[in-house]
């Protein structure tokens, strides 16, 4: 019945035994022609909504396991540019930065107890989340970590522990630290062996986290449970405090997806994973470029609080982690995250491939005349180019394109030789492109990064700079009065002018016990075979020894020059454990086995993950 209420018409449908449905067809559309045009349209607009709700739910269906078709693109994701060639490819077959304040010095290894003011009472306790490797998940977490519970990579694994006297040496060295740290700093970020005390930086037990794959590989199984433990009842992913997202990344969250690849402990995972999500507010800066600093507990991003920028390095050096845990879990907003950094970064104007140490993350554009170095903000953006093509077993084509121009530009515009011994180093490029005869010990990790690009098929000059690059490296431990290199060293280019290559300013001169210089060795001897490297990287190990080991650990010291007294800073750096002892360690091992190249690709803190191939699946 439709109409006005004085007339009241009436349809009345005819069925016929023969032509039953052109008989309904009439009626029906004697009903629509007859009704009012906005009776027609809700009616029209209603079928509207629904098949667009209905296409919405399918699609939805079809994605919400977070992987994507591997028929359409790769299972791990795309950067999403044209020199990336992953979807075409399958689809034919049928992808140190000057944060670490120097402490105060100390003189002697005495000194009074100091009760450190932590920041203790802004912990918010979270809900612990432990399951033994290879459990059933019934918690109701997101199904992603389980996927690759039966995807583990390089599942016989050498024998952990020491082989040798040189081995045993260096894990007695751990144990001696990791004992004063147990006592002192348990749980808080770094040891104070002098004053017994600790130093608390992002409150999430940087030592501890640092450490976890280097107790593995050394074979400290007692340290090693200590330390699970304390992750899974007592770590905190979420303390009020600012953190800094390079650190965090290279630390952290590198720590616990190594120490998760090579225990199969998934709540390794679990933390990486919960870390990961709090950390990626970083990435919603107005351009590609996130923010440096996060307060994780918050989720408020910003700059840094000594400027506005952030430093290039700390932007790019994040690659490694968050793609790994993508390839991890199977969920791709981390690795789009930094991929969207990546493609930025590529897109930006440089001089010869080389790039200046500050970008802004509001405009997303170089600080213009900053200066171009291999040292401090500057250094992990060439390591992590090369160590992305090789995590994916070379197929970013993109990455190995803007390594091998930096690796040119550098050897053009700064490496130098000195005088009278022709060492040859790396140096800077200052504001108005002059030359500037500076070397960090960051700089050190060069010849290993070169002779690693070399060992994948780059050009044999890449490995002779790697060798004259080590040779100066060592010189600068050599040269010292304590055999430990100075944190910065300068090189004389005057011919006749001085009797040393290197000259080292008094506000140079302190070490913090620093890896960089150890990695290299470990990466030319195994790719050399030359045995003089191992003798090197002994003479160093012995120096720490001498100079930086206390009665309650080791610490970074002021004067490289004074073997008398050093000069003791009452501070034992997370990496020192995490990196520096690591790379001692397996710089002496005899079993070629132990982490291959071929294998896994070391982030910049020494957190071995695992290579992948074309699909993303660990390379066995």
């Amino acid at each position: 019945m439709y109409g006005s209420p004085n007339k009241r018409n009436f349809i009345s449908f005819t069925v016929t035994e023969d032509d039953s449905k052109s008989v309904k067809r009439q009626s029906c559309w004697r009903v629509w022609r007859r009704m009012s045009r906005l009776q027609r349209n809700i009616i029209s607009m209603s079928l509207a909504v629904g098949v667009v709700v209905s296409i919405y739910i399918l699609l939805h269906r079809k994605t919400s396991t977070g992987r994507q078709d591997p028929m359409n693109q790769p299972p791990w994701g795309q950067i999403g540019v044209d020199y990336f060639h992953f979807e075409n490819d399958v689809q034919q077959r049928n992808g140190n930065v000057g944060g670490k304040k120097d402490e105060t010095v100390i003189d002697g290894p005495g000194g009074p107890d100091i009760a450190n003011q932590g920041d203790q009472d802004n912990r918010v306790d979270e809900p612990v989340i432990h399951q033994p490797a290879g459990g059933d998940d019934d918690d109701g977490e997101d199904d992603n970590v389980d996927k690759i519970a039966n995807e583990r990579p390089n599942k016989s694994q050498p024998k952990y522990g020491p082989q040798n006297e040189k081995q045993e040496a260096i894990v007695a060295a751990f144990k001696h630290a990791w004992k004063a740290y147990k006592a002192y700093a348990w749980g808080h970020d770094e040891l104070k062996p002098v004053s017994k005390s600790w130093n608390e930086w992002f409150n999430l037990g940087l030592t501890i986290v640092d450490s976890l794959d280097t107790m593995i590989i050394l074979g400290l199984e007692k340290e090693f449970k200590e330390a699970r433990d304390w992750v899974a009842n007592d770590m905190n992913i979420k303390p009020r405090k600012d953190v800094n997202l390079f650190e965090t990344t290279i630390r952290v969250l590198g720590g616990l997806l190594s120490a998760y690849h090579l225990s199969d402990e998934l709540v390794f995972l679990e933390k990486a994973k919960l870390l990961g999500d709090e950390l990626l507010p970083c990435f919603n800066s107005k351009s590609s470029i996130p923010f440096a600093d996060i307060n994780l507990m918050t989720g408020v991003a910003k700059a840094p609080k000594w400027g506005p920028d952030s430093t290039v390095s700390e932007v790019t050096t994040i690659q490694l982690e968050f793609r790994d845990l993508s390839f991890t879990t199977g969920d791709m907003k981390y690795k789009k995250a930094v991929d969207k950094v990546s493609k930025h970064i590529h897109n930006l104007p440089k001089e010869s491939g080389l790039v200046p140490i500050f970008i802004n993350a509001n405009t997303g554009q170089f600080r213009a005349r900053s200066t171009i170095t291999f040292g401090a903000r500057g250094d992990s953006y060439y390591e992590y180019l090369l160590k992305q093509w090789v995590q994916t077993s070379k197929s970013e084509q993109m990455f190995v394109d803007d390594y091998l121009e930096a690796m040119a530009g550098a050897k053009e515009k700064l490496v130098r030789t000195s005088e009278p011994n022709k060492l040859t180093f790396v140096g800077e490029l200052l504001s108005g492109d002059r030359f500037s005869a500076k070397m960090d010990h960051l700089a050190c990790f060069l010849p290993g990064t070169l002779a690693l690009g070399y060992k994948n098929g780059l050009d044999e000059w890449h490995l002779q700079l790697a060798k004259d690059l080590m040779h100066t490296c060592y010189q600068t431990y050599a040269f010292t009065a304590t055999k430990l290199s100075p944190e910065i060293s300068h090189f004389n280019m005057v011919p006749g002018a001085r009797t040393d290559d290197i000259i080292i300013k008094p506000a140079d001169a302190h070490n913090l016990l620093r890896p960089e210089t150890i990695e290299s060795l470990l990466y030319l001897y195994r790719i050399t075979g030359d045995k003089f490297y191992r003798q090197w990287g002994w003479e160093i190990f012995q120096a720490f020894e001498r100079h930086t080991k206390l009665p309650y650990g080791y610490s970074s010291i002021s004067n490289v020059q004074n073997a008398k007294n050093p000069g003791i800073r009452d501070k034992m750096e997370s990496f020192f454990l995490g990196e520096t002892l690591k790379y001692l360690f397996l710089l002496f091992s005899d079993d070629k086995d132990l982490f291959p190249f071929e294998k896994y690709v070391f982030n910049t803190e020494a957190h071995p993950l695992p290579v992948r191939d074309f699909l993303g699946k660990a390379v066995q």
